[in-house]
Protein backbone atom coordinates (compact mmCIF):
# COMPACT_ATOMS: atom_id res chain seq x y z
CA UNK A 1 0.00 0.00 0.00
CA UNK A 2 1.55 3.36 -1.24
CA UNK A 3 2.15 5.75 2.22
CA UNK A 4 1.30 9.34 1.19
CA UNK A 5 3.61 11.67 3.28
CA UNK A 6 2.13 15.41 4.82
CA UNK A 7 3.07 18.31 3.29
CA UNK A 8 5.99 19.60 3.28
CA UNK A 9 6.96 23.19 3.32
CA UNK A 10 10.33 23.35 2.05
CA UNK A 11 12.48 25.05 -1.07
CA UNK A 12 10.98 22.50 -3.40
CA UNK A 13 7.35 23.89 -2.41
CA UNK A 14 8.43 27.86 -2.31
CA UNK A 15 9.87 27.04 -6.22
CA UNK A 16 7.00 25.31 -7.41
CA UNK A 17 4.35 27.76 -5.39
CA UNK A 18 5.93 30.86 -7.08
CA UNK A 19 5.65 29.06 -10.44
CA UNK A 20 2.15 28.37 -10.18
CA UNK A 21 1.38 32.05 -8.90
CA UNK A 22 2.99 33.07 -12.73
CA UNK A 23 -0.34 30.39 -13.65
CA UNK A 24 1.66 28.05 -14.85
CA UNK A 25 -1.16 24.82 -14.35
CA UNK A 26 0.97 22.16 -16.04
CA UNK A 27 4.67 20.84 -16.09
CA UNK A 28 6.45 18.59 -18.04
CA UNK A 29 9.19 16.00 -17.31
CA UNK A 30 10.04 12.55 -15.70
CA UNK A 31 10.08 11.95 -11.88
CA UNK A 32 13.55 10.17 -10.76
CA UNK A 33 15.60 9.98 -7.98
CA UNK A 34 16.48 13.59 -6.70
CA UNK A 35 14.06 15.66 -7.97
CA UNK A 36 10.91 14.12 -6.07
CA UNK A 37 10.92 17.30 -3.74
CA UNK A 38 9.81 19.16 -7.30
CA UNK A 39 7.06 16.88 -7.36
CA UNK A 40 5.47 16.40 -4.23
CA UNK A 41 3.83 19.99 -4.16
CA UNK A 42 2.38 19.68 -7.95
CA UNK A 43 -1.02 17.98 -6.53
CA UNK A 44 -1.31 20.31 -3.51
CA UNK A 45 -0.48 23.66 -6.33
CA UNK A 46 -3.34 21.98 -8.86
CA UNK A 47 -0.29 21.39 -11.10
CA UNK A 48 -0.64 19.21 -14.04
CA UNK A 49 2.15 16.47 -14.63
CA UNK A 50 2.78 15.54 -18.23
CA UNK A 51 5.14 12.25 -17.70
CA UNK A 52 6.72 11.82 -21.38
CA UNK A 53 8.83 8.92 -22.07
CA UNK A 54 11.89 10.84 -22.36
CA UNK A 55 13.04 13.99 -21.53
CA UNK A 56 13.72 15.43 -25.10
CA UNK A 57 9.86 14.78 -25.77
CA UNK A 58 9.41 16.50 -22.49
CA UNK A 59 11.19 19.62 -23.52
CA UNK A 60 9.16 19.68 -26.71
CA UNK A 61 6.15 18.52 -25.12
CA UNK A 62 6.67 22.25 -23.04
CA UNK A 63 7.18 23.64 -26.62
CA UNK A 64 4.02 22.94 -28.08
CA UNK A 65 2.12 23.57 -24.74
CA UNK A 66 3.47 27.34 -24.64
CA UNK A 67 2.38 27.88 -27.92
CA UNK A 68 -1.14 27.02 -27.92
CA UNK A 69 -1.25 28.97 -24.54
CA UNK A 70 1.06 31.49 -25.00
CA UNK A 71 2.43 31.32 -21.32
CA UNK A 72 6.33 29.98 -21.03
CA UNK A 73 6.95 25.89 -21.05
CA UNK A 74 8.05 23.98 -17.68
CA UNK A 75 10.19 21.53 -17.45
CA UNK A 76 11.50 19.23 -14.45
CA UNK A 77 14.11 16.83 -14.99
CA UNK A 78 16.63 15.07 -12.64
CA UNK A 79 19.74 15.84 -12.45
CA UNK A 80 22.78 14.63 -14.67
CA UNK A 81 21.09 12.29 -17.40
CA UNK A 82 17.69 13.49 -17.09
CA UNK A 83 19.18 17.25 -17.34
CA UNK A 84 21.59 16.52 -20.52
CA UNK A 85 19.25 14.67 -22.12
CA UNK A 86 16.28 17.59 -22.62
CA UNK A 87 19.08 20.04 -23.87
CA UNK A 88 18.29 19.01 -27.22
CA UNK A 89 14.94 20.60 -26.39
CA UNK A 90 16.66 23.85 -24.58
CA UNK A 91 18.77 24.38 -27.75
CA UNK A 92 15.68 25.03 -29.86
CA UNK A 93 14.12 26.96 -27.75
CA UNK A 94 16.87 29.23 -27.74
CA UNK A 95 17.50 28.98 -31.69
CA UNK A 96 13.39 29.64 -31.95
CA UNK A 97 13.22 32.35 -29.55
CA UNK A 98 11.13 30.72 -27.19
CA UNK A 99 10.11 30.90 -23.57
CA UNK A 100 11.43 27.89 -21.65
CA UNK A 101 12.22 27.41 -18.23
CA UNK A 102 14.36 24.03 -16.98
CA UNK A 103 14.48 23.11 -13.05
CA UNK A 104 16.86 20.32 -12.32
CA UNK A 105 18.81 19.24 -8.85
CA UNK A 106 22.20 19.55 -8.74
CA UNK A 107 24.61 18.70 -6.22
CA UNK A 108 24.55 19.21 -2.48
CA UNK A 109 26.13 22.60 -1.82
CA UNK A 110 29.99 22.39 -1.20
CA UNK A 111 30.25 18.97 -2.81
CA UNK A 112 31.22 19.48 -6.67
CA UNK A 113 32.42 17.02 -8.63
CA UNK A 114 34.69 14.41 -6.42
CA UNK A 115 34.75 11.88 -9.39
CA UNK A 116 33.60 9.61 -6.99
CA UNK A 117 31.15 7.81 -8.70
CA UNK A 118 28.14 8.97 -7.24
CA UNK A 119 24.29 8.75 -8.85
CA UNK A 120 23.89 10.91 -11.71
CA UNK A 121 27.74 12.20 -11.06
CA UNK A 122 28.39 15.30 -13.58
CA UNK A 123 31.20 17.21 -14.21
CA UNK A 124 29.90 19.93 -14.42
CA UNK A 125 25.99 20.11 -15.10
CA UNK A 126 25.49 23.99 -14.60
CA UNK A 127 28.21 24.45 -17.07
CA UNK A 128 26.93 22.25 -19.57
CA UNK A 129 22.99 23.84 -19.22
CA UNK A 130 24.64 27.23 -19.65
CA UNK A 131 26.46 26.76 -23.18
CA UNK A 132 23.36 26.10 -24.54
CA UNK A 133 20.31 27.70 -22.42
CA UNK A 134 20.09 31.43 -21.74
CA UNK A 135 20.57 32.83 -18.10
CA UNK A 136 21.44 29.63 -16.22
CA UNK A 137 21.52 29.68 -12.28
CA UNK A 138 22.60 27.17 -9.80
CA UNK A 139 20.62 29.23 -6.27
CA UNK A 140 22.50 28.74 -2.90
CA UNK A 141 19.87 30.17 -1.17
CA UNK A 142 15.87 30.26 -1.21
CA UNK A 143 15.96 33.89 -2.19
CA UNK A 144 18.35 32.84 -4.77
CA UNK A 145 16.03 30.35 -6.30
CA UNK A 146 13.21 32.56 -6.39
CA UNK A 147 14.69 35.42 -7.82
CA UNK A 148 16.03 33.22 -10.41
CA UNK A 149 12.17 32.41 -11.19
CA UNK A 150 11.37 36.33 -11.17
CA UNK A 151 14.04 36.83 -13.40
CA UNK A 152 12.75 34.17 -15.81
CA UNK A 153 9.11 35.30 -15.89
CA UNK A 154 10.17 39.07 -16.21
CA UNK A 155 12.29 38.50 -19.29
CA UNK A 156 9.42 36.11 -20.75
CA UNK A 157 7.20 39.03 -20.18
CA UNK A 158 9.31 42.00 -21.57
CA UNK A 159 12.25 40.71 -23.53
CA UNK A 160 13.27 38.26 -25.97
CA UNK A 161 11.97 34.83 -25.04
CA UNK A 162 14.94 32.36 -24.15
CA UNK A 163 15.55 29.03 -22.33
CA UNK A 164 15.87 29.81 -18.55
CA UNK A 165 17.99 27.15 -16.44
CA UNK A 166 17.39 27.10 -12.81
CA UNK A 167 19.85 24.66 -10.62
CA UNK A 168 18.68 23.83 -6.98
CA UNK A 169 21.52 21.97 -5.49
CA UNK A 170 19.77 18.51 -3.15
CA UNK A 171 20.43 20.03 0.26
CA UNK A 172 18.90 23.04 -0.11
CA UNK A 173 15.72 21.99 -2.21
CA UNK A 174 14.49 19.84 0.30
CA UNK A 175 15.35 22.95 3.43
CA UNK A 176 12.27 23.33 5.44
CA UNK A 177 11.01 27.07 5.94
CA UNK A 178 8.39 28.25 7.58
CA UNK A 179 4.96 28.52 6.78
CA UNK A 180 4.76 32.57 6.69
CA UNK A 181 7.90 32.32 4.52
CA UNK A 182 5.85 30.38 1.58
CA UNK A 183 2.57 32.43 2.59
CA UNK A 184 4.71 35.60 1.23
CA UNK A 185 5.88 34.34 -1.91
CA UNK A 186 3.68 36.00 -4.80
CA UNK A 187 4.54 36.85 -8.59
CA UNK A 188 5.68 40.19 -9.65
CA UNK A 189 3.95 42.98 -11.89
CA UNK A 190 6.33 44.16 -14.60
CA UNK A 191 6.25 47.15 -16.18
CA UNK A 192 5.86 47.59 -20.18
CA UNK A 193 9.05 47.82 -22.35
CA UNK A 194 10.15 51.26 -22.88
CA UNK A 195 9.12 52.77 -26.45
CA UNK A 196 11.09 53.68 -28.76
CA UNK A 197 12.50 57.22 -29.11
CA UNK A 198 9.71 59.46 -30.50
CA UNK A 199 11.52 61.01 -33.06
CA UNK A 200 12.31 57.52 -34.35
CA UNK A 201 8.61 56.46 -34.15
CA UNK A 202 7.97 59.76 -36.04
CA UNK A 203 10.20 59.18 -38.60
CA UNK A 204 9.30 55.72 -39.30
CA UNK A 205 5.75 56.34 -39.51
CA UNK A 206 6.15 59.23 -42.43
CA UNK A 207 8.46 56.87 -44.26
CA UNK A 208 6.50 54.43 -44.04
CA UNK A 209 2.84 57.17 -45.42
CA UNK A 210 4.83 58.10 -48.31
CA UNK A 211 6.43 54.61 -49.55
CA UNK A 212 5.14 53.72 -52.82
CA UNK A 213 6.10 50.34 -52.45
CA UNK A 214 5.77 49.11 -48.66
CA UNK A 215 6.33 45.89 -47.63
CA UNK A 216 5.82 44.27 -44.29
CA UNK A 217 7.90 40.99 -43.17
CA UNK A 218 6.54 39.72 -39.71
CA UNK A 219 8.68 37.13 -38.07
CA UNK A 220 8.11 35.38 -34.45
CA UNK A 221 7.88 39.09 -32.48
CA UNK A 222 5.35 39.69 -34.48
CA UNK A 223 2.97 36.75 -33.79
CA UNK A 224 1.30 38.63 -30.79
CA UNK A 225 0.41 41.83 -32.68
CA UNK A 226 -2.02 40.42 -35.20
CA UNK A 227 -4.84 42.96 -35.35
CA UNK A 228 -2.46 45.92 -35.02
CA UNK A 229 0.06 44.19 -38.06
CA UNK A 230 -3.72 43.92 -39.50
CA UNK A 231 -4.80 46.87 -39.89
CA UNK A 232 -1.34 48.72 -40.88
CA UNK A 233 -1.07 46.35 -43.60
CA UNK A 234 -4.28 47.17 -45.20
CA UNK A 235 -4.03 51.06 -44.27
CA UNK A 236 -0.37 51.24 -46.47
CA UNK A 237 -1.89 48.31 -48.90
CA UNK A 238 1.71 46.92 -47.72
CA UNK A 239 2.04 43.21 -48.98
CA UNK A 240 3.03 40.80 -45.95
CA UNK A 241 5.69 38.26 -46.09
CA UNK A 242 6.19 36.32 -42.23
CA UNK A 243 8.89 34.08 -41.72
CA UNK A 244 7.90 29.96 -40.38
CA UNK A 245 7.52 31.07 -37.07
CA UNK A 246 5.68 34.24 -37.83
CA UNK A 247 2.68 31.94 -39.98
CA UNK A 248 -0.26 33.13 -39.15
CA UNK A 249 0.66 36.51 -37.87
CA UNK A 250 -1.52 38.08 -40.97
CA UNK A 251 -4.24 35.52 -41.64
CA UNK A 252 -2.65 33.74 -44.85
CA UNK A 253 -6.25 34.03 -46.31
CA UNK A 254 -5.49 37.72 -46.22
CA UNK A 255 -5.54 39.32 -49.75
CA UNK A 256 -2.32 40.81 -48.66
CA UNK A 257 -0.80 37.72 -47.50
CA UNK A 258 2.60 36.19 -49.51
CA UNK A 259 2.58 33.75 -47.14
CA UNK A 260 5.76 32.20 -44.90
CA UNK A 261 7.82 31.34 -48.06
CA UNK A 262 11.14 33.49 -47.89
CA UNK A 263 13.07 30.49 -49.46
CA UNK A 264 11.51 31.22 -52.84
CA UNK A 265 12.39 33.47 -55.63
CA UNK A 266 9.35 35.12 -55.68
CA UNK A 267 8.69 35.71 -52.50
CA UNK A 268 12.38 37.44 -51.94
CA UNK A 269 11.86 39.51 -55.11
CA UNK A 270 8.66 41.16 -53.51
CA UNK A 271 10.15 41.72 -50.42
CA UNK A 272 13.46 42.99 -52.07
CA UNK A 273 11.34 45.39 -54.42
CA UNK A 274 10.03 47.37 -51.43
CA UNK A 275 10.96 51.24 -51.17
CA UNK A 276 10.31 50.62 -47.11
CA UNK A 277 10.46 47.21 -45.47
CA UNK A 278 9.27 47.28 -42.46
CA UNK A 279 10.44 44.09 -40.54
CA UNK A 280 8.96 42.93 -37.25
CA UNK A 281 9.96 41.07 -34.99
CA UNK A 282 12.92 38.67 -37.22
CA UNK A 283 16.22 38.27 -37.41
CA UNK A 284 16.01 37.69 -41.20
CA UNK A 285 17.84 34.38 -40.60
CA UNK A 286 19.74 31.84 -43.73
CA UNK A 287 17.27 29.74 -42.45
CA UNK A 288 14.14 31.06 -43.80
CA UNK A 289 16.20 32.36 -46.63
CA UNK A 290 17.96 29.10 -48.05
CA UNK A 291 20.59 31.65 -48.58
CA UNK A 292 22.50 34.45 -47.34
CA UNK A 293 20.84 37.24 -46.81
CA UNK A 294 18.03 40.12 -47.95
CA UNK A 295 19.23 43.14 -50.44
CA UNK A 296 15.91 45.64 -50.52
CA UNK A 297 15.90 48.14 -52.84
CA UNK A 298 14.97 50.54 -50.22
CA UNK A 299 14.85 51.95 -46.86
CA UNK A 300 14.63 49.32 -43.87
CA UNK A 301 12.87 49.99 -40.35
CA UNK A 302 13.12 47.09 -38.07
CA UNK A 303 10.96 46.78 -34.71
CA UNK A 304 13.08 44.10 -32.23
CA UNK A 305 12.94 43.89 -28.61
CA UNK A 306 15.99 42.73 -28.48
CA UNK A 307 18.85 45.07 -29.46
CA UNK A 308 21.53 43.42 -31.02
CA UNK A 309 18.88 41.95 -33.64
CA UNK A 310 18.11 45.40 -34.64
CA UNK A 311 20.64 45.15 -37.75
CA UNK A 312 21.37 41.50 -37.65
CA UNK A 313 21.74 40.44 -40.76
CA UNK A 314 19.99 43.59 -42.63
CA UNK A 315 21.41 47.18 -41.94
CA UNK A 316 18.22 49.01 -40.34
CA UNK A 317 17.96 52.94 -41.58
CA UNK A 318 15.62 53.23 -38.59
CA UNK A 319 15.67 50.94 -35.80
CA UNK A 320 12.84 50.81 -32.83
CA UNK A 321 13.65 48.88 -29.81
CA UNK A 322 10.43 47.31 -28.37
CA UNK A 323 7.69 44.76 -28.33
CA UNK A 324 6.22 44.72 -31.88
CA UNK A 325 2.61 44.70 -30.01
CA UNK A 326 3.75 47.94 -28.09
CA UNK A 327 5.47 50.13 -31.31
CA UNK A 328 2.78 48.87 -33.77
CA UNK A 329 0.24 51.04 -32.03
CA UNK A 330 2.45 54.00 -32.39
CA UNK A 331 2.71 53.94 -35.84
CA UNK A 332 -0.06 54.06 -36.17
CA UNK A 333 -1.34 56.98 -34.24
CA UNK A 334 0.82 58.76 -36.34
CA UNK A 335 -0.68 56.96 -39.82
CA UNK A 336 -3.14 59.60 -39.99
CA UNK A 337 -4.22 57.86 -43.81
CA UNK A 338 -7.90 57.95 -43.88
CA UNK A 339 -8.35 55.20 -46.73
CA UNK A 340 -5.65 52.56 -47.77
CA UNK A 341 -3.10 53.33 -50.28
CA UNK A 342 -3.46 52.31 -53.97
CA UNK A 343 -1.54 48.13 -54.20
CA UNK A 344 1.23 48.29 -55.65
CA UNK A 345 1.65 44.49 -56.17
CA UNK A 346 -0.64 41.77 -57.32
CA UNK A 347 -0.26 39.57 -54.40
CA UNK A 348 -2.07 36.51 -56.13
CA UNK A 349 0.38 36.23 -59.12
CA UNK A 350 3.03 36.46 -56.53
CA UNK A 351 1.62 33.69 -54.69
CA UNK A 352 0.75 31.74 -57.82
CA UNK A 353 4.29 32.25 -58.58
CA UNK A 354 5.32 30.89 -54.91
CA UNK A 355 3.29 27.66 -55.47
CA UNK A 356 4.96 27.31 -59.08
CA UNK A 357 8.18 26.78 -57.50
CA UNK A 358 7.30 24.96 -54.37
CA UNK A 359 5.95 22.40 -57.38
CA UNK A 360 9.05 22.16 -59.31
CA UNK A 361 11.52 22.05 -55.95
CA UNK A 362 8.92 19.12 -54.48
CA UNK A 363 6.63 17.91 -57.05
CA UNK A 364 5.76 14.81 -54.58
CA UNK A 365 5.73 16.45 -52.08
CA UNK A 366 3.61 19.79 -52.64
CA UNK A 367 1.32 17.23 -54.26
CA UNK A 368 0.91 15.60 -50.92
CA UNK A 369 0.68 18.23 -49.14
CA UNK A 370 -1.97 20.11 -51.26
CA UNK A 371 -4.14 17.44 -50.29
CA UNK A 372 -3.25 17.14 -47.26
CA UNK A 373 -4.27 20.82 -46.07
CA UNK A 374 -6.99 20.62 -48.00
CA UNK A 375 -8.69 17.93 -45.87
CA UNK A 376 -7.45 18.94 -42.90
CA UNK A 377 -9.60 21.23 -40.77
CA UNK A 378 -8.48 25.44 -41.11
CA UNK A 379 -8.72 25.52 -37.42
CA UNK A 380 -6.80 22.58 -36.96
CA UNK A 381 -2.87 23.30 -35.02
CA UNK A 382 -0.45 21.83 -37.34
CA UNK A 383 2.92 19.74 -36.07
CA UNK A 384 5.72 18.86 -38.42
CA UNK A 385 9.31 17.80 -38.09
CA UNK A 386 12.66 17.96 -39.69
CA UNK A 387 11.17 16.57 -42.46
CA UNK A 388 10.65 16.89 -46.23
CA UNK A 389 7.23 16.46 -46.00
CA UNK A 390 7.10 19.86 -43.85
CA UNK A 391 9.83 21.79 -45.26
CA UNK A 392 9.60 21.25 -48.91
CA UNK A 393 5.20 21.17 -48.30
CA UNK A 394 3.50 22.13 -45.72
CA UNK A 395 4.82 25.45 -44.93
CA UNK A 396 3.73 26.62 -47.91
CA UNK A 397 0.45 24.39 -48.31
CA UNK A 398 -1.25 24.81 -45.05
CA UNK A 399 -2.69 28.00 -44.73
CA UNK A 400 -3.19 29.91 -41.32
CA UNK A 401 -5.72 32.84 -40.06
CA UNK A 402 -4.11 33.06 -36.27
CA UNK A 403 -0.62 32.55 -35.29
CA UNK A 404 1.36 29.65 -32.86
CA UNK A 405 -0.44 26.90 -35.10
CA UNK A 406 2.24 25.48 -36.95
CA UNK A 407 4.75 24.03 -34.78
CA UNK A 408 7.99 23.60 -36.47
CA UNK A 409 11.77 24.27 -36.20
CA UNK A 410 13.03 25.93 -38.83
CA UNK A 411 16.42 27.21 -37.33
CA UNK A 412 17.20 23.73 -35.12
CA UNK A 413 15.90 21.65 -37.57
CA UNK A 414 15.89 18.51 -34.81
CA UNK A 415 14.54 15.43 -35.54
CA UNK A 416 11.88 14.28 -32.68
CA UNK A 417 10.33 17.76 -32.16
CA UNK A 418 6.62 17.04 -34.35
CA UNK A 419 4.78 14.24 -32.41
CA UNK A 420 5.83 15.24 -28.48
CA UNK A 421 5.12 19.41 -29.67
CA UNK A 422 1.69 17.74 -30.98
CA UNK A 423 0.71 16.56 -28.11
CA UNK A 424 1.80 19.29 -25.79
CA UNK A 425 -0.40 21.87 -28.13
CA UNK A 426 -3.54 18.99 -27.63
CA UNK A 427 -3.30 19.30 -23.96
CA UNK A 428 -3.26 22.67 -23.66
CA UNK A 429 -6.41 23.04 -26.44
CA UNK A 430 -7.87 20.12 -26.33
CA UNK A 431 -10.96 21.26 -28.16
CA UNK A 432 -8.85 22.31 -31.44
CA UNK A 433 -8.03 19.41 -33.93
CA UNK A 434 -4.31 18.61 -33.24
CA UNK A 435 -2.71 17.47 -36.71
CA UNK A 436 1.09 15.87 -36.93
CA UNK A 437 2.53 15.32 -40.17
CA UNK A 438 6.43 14.36 -40.56
CA UNK A 439 8.10 11.27 -41.96
CA UNK A 440 9.26 8.09 -40.87
CA UNK A 441 12.64 9.18 -40.19
CA UNK A 442 11.43 11.78 -37.68
CA UNK A 443 8.93 9.63 -35.90
CA UNK A 444 11.17 7.54 -35.25
CA UNK A 445 12.78 9.63 -33.33
CA UNK A 446 9.88 9.86 -30.48
CA UNK A 447 7.88 6.61 -30.61
CA UNK A 448 7.82 6.11 -27.15
CA UNK A 449 5.74 9.26 -26.75
CA UNK A 450 2.61 7.77 -28.23
CA UNK A 451 2.40 6.36 -24.54
CA UNK A 452 2.38 9.97 -23.63
CA UNK A 453 -0.42 10.64 -25.86
CA UNK A 454 -2.19 7.47 -24.49
CA UNK A 455 -1.82 8.29 -21.34
CA UNK A 456 -2.89 11.71 -21.85
CA UNK A 457 -6.18 10.50 -23.24
CA UNK A 458 -4.48 13.22 -26.15
CA UNK A 459 -6.79 13.44 -29.44
CA UNK A 460 -3.84 13.63 -31.90
CA UNK A 461 -4.00 12.37 -35.64
CA UNK A 462 0.06 11.50 -36.48
CA UNK A 463 0.48 11.48 -40.58
CA UNK A 464 3.57 9.05 -41.02
CA UNK A 465 4.50 9.92 -44.55
CA UNK A 466 6.98 7.18 -45.16
CA UNK A 467 9.85 8.08 -48.05
CA UNK A 468 12.17 4.81 -46.23
CA UNK A 469 14.36 5.96 -44.51
CA UNK A 470 16.57 9.59 -44.54
CA UNK A 471 15.63 10.27 -48.30
CA UNK A 472 17.38 14.13 -47.94
CA UNK A 473 20.23 12.80 -46.83
CA UNK A 474 20.34 10.28 -49.45
CA UNK A 475 20.14 12.77 -52.02
CA UNK A 476 22.47 14.99 -50.35
CA UNK A 477 24.73 11.71 -50.62
CA UNK A 478 24.25 11.50 -54.11
CA UNK A 479 25.14 14.56 -54.61
CA UNK A 480 28.78 14.57 -53.25
CA UNK A 481 29.33 11.04 -55.42
CA UNK A 482 28.62 8.94 -52.13
CA UNK A 483 26.73 5.92 -52.84
CA UNK A 484 23.47 5.63 -50.03
CA UNK A 485 25.22 4.91 -46.49
CA UNK A 486 22.91 4.89 -43.56
CA UNK A 487 19.81 6.44 -44.71
CA UNK A 488 17.68 3.49 -46.26
CA UNK A 489 16.11 1.99 -43.02
CA UNK A 490 14.05 -0.81 -41.78
CA UNK A 491 10.57 -0.32 -40.72
CA UNK A 492 8.05 -1.23 -37.79
CA UNK A 493 4.79 -2.51 -38.72
CA UNK A 494 3.04 0.27 -38.31
CA UNK A 495 -0.20 -0.86 -37.69
CA UNK A 496 0.51 -3.27 -35.31
CA UNK A 497 3.21 -0.60 -33.56
CA UNK A 498 0.41 2.35 -33.39
CA UNK A 499 -2.35 -0.86 -31.94
CA UNK A 500 0.68 -2.02 -29.31
CA UNK A 501 0.01 2.08 -27.65
CA UNK A 502 -4.05 1.12 -27.95
CA UNK A 503 -4.21 3.83 -31.19
CA UNK A 504 -6.10 3.21 -34.41
CA UNK A 505 -4.21 2.64 -37.22
CA UNK A 506 -5.41 3.50 -41.20
CA UNK A 507 -2.68 2.38 -43.44
CA UNK A 508 -2.91 4.13 -47.00
CA UNK A 509 -2.53 1.65 -50.20
CA UNK A 510 -4.09 3.95 -53.08
CA UNK A 511 -3.10 7.67 -53.34
CA UNK A 512 -7.09 7.83 -54.63
CA UNK A 513 -8.03 7.40 -51.22
CA UNK A 514 -6.39 9.94 -49.23
CA UNK A 515 -8.74 12.02 -48.62
CA UNK A 516 -11.58 9.80 -47.48
CA UNK A 517 -8.68 7.85 -45.20
CA UNK A 518 -8.25 11.14 -43.87
CA UNK A 519 -11.46 12.15 -43.07
CA UNK A 520 -11.95 8.53 -40.92
CA UNK A 521 -8.81 9.57 -38.85
CA UNK A 522 -9.87 12.38 -38.16
CA UNK A 523 -13.55 11.20 -36.87
CA UNK A 524 -11.56 8.70 -34.95
CA UNK A 525 -10.92 9.50 -31.16
CA UNK A 526 -8.03 8.65 -29.67
CA UNK A 527 -4.54 8.37 -31.09
CA UNK A 528 -4.50 7.86 -34.58
CA UNK A 529 -1.45 7.12 -36.87
CA UNK A 530 -2.07 7.30 -40.53
CA UNK A 531 0.83 5.71 -42.47
CA UNK A 532 1.53 7.17 -45.85
CA UNK A 533 3.62 5.52 -48.53
CA UNK A 534 5.48 8.34 -50.44
CA UNK A 535 5.89 6.24 -53.26
CA UNK A 536 2.40 6.29 -54.11
CA UNK A 537 2.88 10.34 -55.05
CA UNK A 538 5.90 9.43 -57.09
Amino acid sequence: MTQVTEHRCNVGYAVMRLIRAYEIDTIFGIPGTHNLEFYRHLDKLGIHCVTTRHEQGAGYGADGWSQRTGKPGVVITTSGPGLLNVLSAVGTSFAESRPLLVLAPGVSRGEGFADNGTLHETKDQLAAAAAIAGPSTRAESLNEALEAVHTAFAAFAAGRPRPHYLEIPLDLLEEEISASEAEAIAARTFPAVALPAVDDLDRAATMLAVASKPVILAGGGATGAQEDLTVLAERLSAPVATTINGKGALSETHPLSLGSDLRFASARKAVESSDVLLVAGSKVGVSELWEAGLNPAGAVIRIDVEESQLDKNLTADIALLGRVEAVLPELLKRLDTESPAKPWLDVRVVRDQINREAVDLAPAEMALAQRLAAVIPEDAVVAGDSSQITYYGMTTAVKHSGPKRFLYTPAYATLGYGLPAAIGAKIADPERPVVCVLGDGALMFALQEFQTAADQQANVVVVCVDNGGYEEIKQNEADRGIAPTGVVLGQPDWKMLIEAFGGTSFGLTDEKDLESTMKQALAATGLVLVHVPMDLFR
